[in-house]
């Protein structure tokens, strides 16, 4: 069991939104109002950590280790939105998100796999550090880069944690996990060859409500995401390359093999997908 240990070393690291955020040293004349709108937009995407947790208890119900580990992940997930309205509240209150835009991006997410789901939420967290740690570099009001650097360690940190919980699928269905998380691996770390950038909040999760379906068409400027990647905070190729390298890396350390390119973990689910299926029947062979 994963949880109590994960517990105690995410506690042990664990901010203080009074004690460890700079709030004295805010300096209004380096925040504009282009500024605090991306933080609004960013503050209502991480309450969407509020239905992705009723997802992932309800498809996770066999698994009480897992299931146990989210009280800790929806904590600080929620603490990120948290701590982004606060700071909107103290210094634009103008632009802090109404109850209404929060409540409007928790909606039901259909079922998925609890395995493709596992490894897809790995890879946004990766993705979530580069995006913050980009904006943290971006901004230059003293307060937001430290909360952007903050959370951004939380991801990190929250990417470790499903790790643990991969290798341990690993240990308890074997190829039916590794070709899940290869799949996965391949598809977001493909994200340059998509038009809209691959992470949990910009994927359809409800046929009944499609095209309405994905955290980010539920915001009140559904295309805040792209603007803010591509020309705000200029996330450009070579952070995107950071991003791969790191699931790539990642998954060379999973399945004890090193994987340079998205095309050698390719062969590999390949691999892994023939090796799962069932032997030809000899008359047809």
């Amino acid at each position: 069991m994963l949880y109590p240990e994960l517990f105690k070393s995410l506690e042990q690291v664990r901010w203080n939104m009074d004690k460890d955020i700079p709030w004295d040293k805010f300096d209004a004349s380096l925040l504009s109002d282009e500024q605090a709108q991306t933080i609004r937009m960013n503050a209502i995407t991480e309450w969407s950590a509020l239905p992705a947790t009723e997802m992932f208890l309800r498809d996770n119900r066999g698994d009480s280790d897992f299931s146990a580990f989210m009280s800790v992940w929806f904590f600080e997930e929620q603490k990120h939105s948290l701590v982004l309205i606060e700071y909107l509240r103290r210094f634009k209150p103008e632009f802090a998100p109404t109850e209404a835009e929060l409540h409007n991006v928790r909606f039901e997410f259909d079922p998925a796999p609890p395995l493709e789901t596992l490894m897809m939420h790995f890879c946004g967290e990766i993705r979530l550090n580069h995006w913050y740690r980009c904006a943290s570099d971006w901004h230059t009001e003293p307060v937001i880069k430290q909360i952007y650097k903050i959370i951004s360690q939380d991801e990190a940190r929250h990417g470790g944690a499903y790790l643990r919980y991969m290798k341990k699928a690993l240990t308890e269905v074997g190829d039916t996990a590794r070709a899940a998380f290869a799949k996965i691996g391949v598809l977001m770390a493909s994200a340059r060859r998509t038009e809209k950038p691959l992470h949990p909040t910009n994927l359809h999760v409800n046929q009944a409500l499609f095209p309405n379906d994905t955290v980010q068409s539920r915001l009140p400027d559904p295309e805040w995401l792209e603007h803010w990647l591509d020309t705000q905070i200029r996330f450009d190729s070579e952070w995107e390359k950071k991003v791969v390298d790191r699931i790539l890396h990642n998954m060379s350390l999973l399945f004890e093999r090193t994987f340079e390119t998205v095309q050698e973990l390719n062969r590999y689910r390949k691999e892994i997908v023939t090796r799962m299926a069932p032997p030809a029947h000899p008359a047809a062979a």
